[in-house]
């Protein structure tokens, strides 16, 4: 376990004081129910959160909070988080019970919590500056690839409706035809104010995006 530690703290860059800290990263909870990674994921899952929200503040200064949010969602979530495992190759070093002994790339959960795990202790043993840094080299290509630029038009429409009247859009499911397998919605939507708008579309999510459209599209809201 010694030089699996070692081995880890060499790809990682991180030389730890409290070795204990690492290794308690490493073990899933099929492994030993009580001593676990679980609590050093849920405090990884916050510093990660803080480290990315507040680099893309700074990377977006002029990008409003809807398009933050969403660039945010992008970088912080299970799928990122997996991908920096795999990255540092961490299912080498992960402690398993026998229902989980041959862990591969694709095990979106373990993979991502051990991520977030060895977040926490490193932010334990470390401290903020150098979670940061090891947050920052590691999702560097991740950021440069938040590429999300517009919202769709339903939150658009929603962060207008919530800003200028304190209420959500209304939407009415106004029809529906065609075969199950195969059906054709018709949804309305409405704001304070405003003329009812209809939209069409092959799922009842497609209908009320195409009804906010054209409801945006109205109020000059582009």
């Amino acid at each position: 376990m010694k030089s699996n530690i070692k081995k880890l703290e060499n790809i990682i860059k991180v030389d730890f004081q409290n070795k204990e800290l690492l290794k308690q990263s490493l073990i899933h909870k099929s492994f030993d129910k009580n001593y676990n990674n679980e609590k050093l994921e849920f405090l990884g899952d916050r510093v990660i959160g803080l480290v990315i929200s507040q680099k893309l503040l700074l990377l977006y200064p002029q990008e409003s909070e809807g398009i933050i949010d969403k660039k945010f969602a992008n970088l912080v979530n299970k799928k990122t988080c997996k991908e920096i495992a795999n990255q540092i190759n961490l299912k080498k070093f992960i402690k398993t019970g026998n229902s989980f002994k041959n862990i591969k790339s694709s095990d979106e959960k373990i993979l991502s919590d051990c991520c977030e795990a060895l977040i926490g202790a490193i932010y334990l043993d470390q401290g903020l500056a150098v979670s940061e840094k090891f947050i920052l080299k590691n999702w560097k290509n991740f950021i440069k690839k938040s590429n999300i630029t517009e919202i769709d038009p339903k939150t658009k429409l929603q962060e207008h409706s919530l800003k200028k009247y304190k209420k959500l859009p209304i939407y009415k499911m106004f029809k529906q035809t065609g075969p199950n397998h195969n059906p054709f919605f018709k949804v309305q939507v409405q704001i304070s104010n405003s003329k009812k708008y209809f939209g069409y579309g092959k799922s009842k999510k497609l209908a009320q995006k195409h009804a906010a459209s054209k409801l945006i599209k109205s109020l000059n809201l582009n």
